[in-house]
C-alpha cells in the first residue's frame, strides 16, 4: 500500500525502531511511503512499518503512527 506522509502538527514524522518505541528518524510531511506491516501498541493505536525511496535506493525507515499517513492507489 502506498501513502503519504500527513502529520498535522506540520513538524517532521517521528519514524521509531518499534511501535511507539525509540525514535530513529524523522519524515517530513508529503514523503511518499510505502506501508509492509502493521501492528497495535500496548494501547491498542495502529503504527505501520514503512520504507520508499532515498538518493535512489529502496529503504525500509521503520514504524510511523498509522493516524499520520494517508493512503491511496497507485
Amino acid at each position: 500500500m502506498v501513502g503519504q506522509v500527513t502529520d498535522p502538527t506540520g513538524s517532521p514524522l517521528n519514524v521509531r525502531d518499534t511501535p511507539n518505541g525509540r525514535v530513529i528518524n524523522a519524515l517530513k510531511n508529503g514523503r511518499e511511503v510505502y506501508i509492509h506491516e502493521v501492528a497495535y501498541d500496548n494501547q491498542g493505536r495502529p503504527w505501520v512499518n514503512v520504507g520508499g525511496y532515498y538518493q535512489g535506493e529502496y529503504r525500509i525507515w521503520g514504524w510511523v503512527f498509522r493516524e499520520f499517513i494517508s493512503c491511496y492507489e497507485r
